[in-house]
């Protein structure tokens, strides 16, 4: 079992930055993957980015590419996400994932859904908003 507890969400003004952090505990050594997701208001949850163990392999969601970037910490059993030039329509809840699938498995975007990663975290708002 696998916990996570995501922080950094708020309240930002269009042009901002952010930064979410999400904290692994317990049985941290069968994951490999970690990601982040978002659900918009009224919307299904979506993938943003993810991460391979190593930090050598990242895929974005093409509406971030350029602006956000996931970084991960092992030693710390952090994942990172960085949120450059925020827009409106970025704000949702966004969650911390986590999966023993390969990273190589991502390479397809098809597979980059919630039903492939195990574990999740409780979600944190970011609201993007003038």
């Amino acid at each position: 079992q696998v916990q996570l507890a995501e922080s950094g969400g708020g309240f930002v003004q269009p042009g901002d930055s952010l930064r979410l952090s999400c904290a692994a505990s317990g049985r941290t050594g069968s994951v490999t993957v970690m990601g982040w997701f978002r659900q918009p208001p009224g919307k299904d949850r979506e993938f943003v980015a993810l991460i391979s163990r190593a930090g050598v392999s990242s895929f974005y969601t093409d509406s971030v590419k350029g602006r956000f970037t996931i970084s991960r910490d092992n030693a710390q059993n952090t994942v990172y996400l960085h949120m450059d030039s925020l827009k409106p329509t970025d704000t949702a809840v966004y969650y911390c994932a986590a999966t023993n699938k390969p990273a190589d498995y991502f390479s397809s975007t098809r597979f980059r859904t919630p039903s492939n990663f195990h574990s999740w975290g409780q979600g944190t708002q970011v609201t993007v908003s003038s």
